[in-house]
């Protein structure tokens, strides 16, 4: 895959909810750059029609889950129809039990898009200014305060998707987004709809229970990971080829006829992006020699597993995400709800709602995360090893002694990569029964999709620590007396970051510096300079 940026793109979008699935692209797009969204005349006539089906219910006789009956372990409660309004309501009330933190705007849009394209599918059963409300907020940029616990990962992310229910109503706390893009402070939900002129939801038979029954939550975080994760596994590549040249190590392993006799397709893209960021290198060819026929050849022959291996590493982490690529494309596919309305008009109870698939690969991502992290630590350190770094200074300091360089930067790696591997535990191994044992079985979804939020900016970092030491090794590497200069790639990034940091000198204050470099990265700065020197990247 071919790494772009699609903020530019995304701003001037209009995202259309026809039914049919949203790409994770279409989800960023929303969630993290405020694109519009649309409703389609298809999808408001689908949810008229299913509707139908679930009014037609109202007065039968026999129970129909969530329409004439209580929830979870209270589903066997059937409730006359002068309180089912009530019902709905003191269910959304109930669910949005929220504590901690607030979430970041990004995820709760992310899950109120979702939830409203689950709508748009025509099988939850809610009338169609339901999913126009949800429209109409998304676009006036009103964002739910939505909390860091309260969902499980089964029954849907509960918790997370009443508190948007919530301010659907018009009851709760919201932020609104000025113009610029700035999120304003918190005002009452019925005040940020009023002034968009937007009137509260008043729920009816069923609409409670489809506003909060999915795996919006994580799946939304998902969508976002995925998008950070394809620019940092770039940026990761970027790095190793920085690494490799400043620490004269060999671009013999990366060739393609060697990575092709094990034939994974991370492993391939990878070495594609080492060997176009390392090509023509005058460090790298400075410690070349020929064999008697002529051809080129490197007594770096064995460098560590953290230099040579990198494709292989990267490149595993490439293919997780393209796994997980394939689970959130078959979710964005799903009307998750229950029960649901099916097309020939039954309404059916079942348990699609169940987080798993997507909790699963939450924690495959955030176990290659840690061990991208892990690997790019050890390049960082092996520069400020005299008894490694190939005849470079201690510390890469100005003055070893005196000056402690880089030394503690690369402390700050190291605790990140530690905290990283505890983010590694599985979350979705645990299972925490509920409701009176009804929801026996949960996925922590949600738990898993919070962590590895986490690992991934902690990935970031890491990445900007090594960028900022393999930089300062290039400045030491390539002097006047040398006459060496980097490739073509990897120079174009150099240049970046000494246009954000400056170069080797005496003991400075580095926090700055870190926190200026890791801008760029997950600006997607880095992969966009050595895109613009060598080709895109893969």
């Amino acid at each position: 895959m071919t790494v772009t940026t699609t903020r530019a793109v995304a701003e001037n979008r209009v995202v259309e909810i026809g039914g049919d699935p949203l790409t994770v692209d279409a989800v960023v797009a929303v969630a993290r750059h405020g694109a519009q969204v649309h409703l389609t005349g298809r999808a408001l006539a689908g949810m008229a029609a299913s509707r139908a089906v679930v009014e037609d219910l109202a007065d039968d006789a026999r129970p129909h889950y969530g329409v004439s009956t209580g929830f979870g372990a209270l589903a066997r409660r059937h409730i006359p129809s002068d309180k089912r309004a009530q019902l709905q309501l003191g269910l959304v009330r109930s669910h949005a039990a929220g504590s901690g933190p607030e979430v970041e705007r990004e995820v709760v849009r992310a899950l109120q898009l979702l939830r409203l394209a689950t709508l748009a599918t025509s099988r939850t059963g809610a009338r169609p200014v339901v999913a126009e409300t949800y429209a109409a907020m998304l676009n006036a940029g009103i964002t739910p305060v939505v909390h860091e616990y309260g969902s499980l990962g089964c029954s849907g992310d509960l918790a997370p998707l009443a508190h948007v229910a919530l301010a659907a109503l018009g009851e709760g706390p919201v932020r609104v987004t000025a113009s610029g893009g700035a999120v304003g402070d918190l005002v009452d939900a019925a005040d940020a709809l009023a002034a968009a002129g937007i009137a509260p939801l008043e729920l009816r038979e069923k609409e409670g229970l489809a506003l909060i029954n999915g795996t919006d939550g994580m799946l939304g975080m998902l969508c976002l990971a995925l998008d950070d994760l394809h620019r940092l596994l770039a940026t990761a590549d970027v790095a190793a080829a920085s690494s490799v040249e400043a620490l004269l190590g060999s671009d013999a392993p990366f060739a393609e006829d060697l990575v092709g006799m094990r034939p994974h397709p991370g492993q391939a893209a990878s070495a594609a992006n080492l060997r176009v960021l390392l090509a023509g290198s005058p460090v790298v060819a400075s410690h070349r020699t020929f064999d008697a026929d002529g051809r080129p050849e490197c007594t770096r022959v064995q460098d560590a597993y953290s230099l040579r291996c990198a494709p292989q590493v990267h490149g595993a982490a490439r293919d997780t995400v393209e796994h997980a690529a394939s689970v959130a494309g078959r979710e964005l596919a799903s009307a998750i709800d229950n029960p649901v309305v099916t097309v020939d008009g039954r309404v059916e109870s079942n348990g699609n709602f169940h987080g798993a698939p997507v909790a699963y690969v939450l924690d495959f991502l955030a176990i290659a995360v840690a061990d991208v992290a892990s690997m790019s630590e050890r390049r960082t350190d092996r520069f400020l090893d005299v008894a490694r770094n190939e005849g470079l200074p201690a510390f890469l300091a100005d003055d070893p002694g005196v000056d402690s360089g880089l030394m503690i930067a690369q402390y700050t790696a190291a605790g990140i990569v530690s905290e990283l591997k505890r983010l590694a535990a599985p979350a979705s191994v645990d299972s925490i029964p509920s409701s009176a044992m009804q929801e026996d079985h949960v996925s922590m979804g949600w738990a898993g999709a919070r962590k590895l939020r986490r690992a991934v900016d902690g990935l970031g970092r890491v990445l900007a620590v090594e960028l900022m030491t393999a930089a300062r090794a290039l400045d030491l590497r390539c002097t006047p007396a040398t006459g060496l200069s980097p490739a073509a790639g990897t120079g174009a990034v150099h240049a970046l970051l000494r246009a954000a940091v400056p170069g080797p000198g005496p003991d400075r204050f580095l926090a700055p510096e870190i926190d200026a470099v890791t801008r760029l990265v997950a600006d997607g700065e880095v992969v966009a300079a050595a895109s613009a020197a060598v080709g895109p990247l893969r």
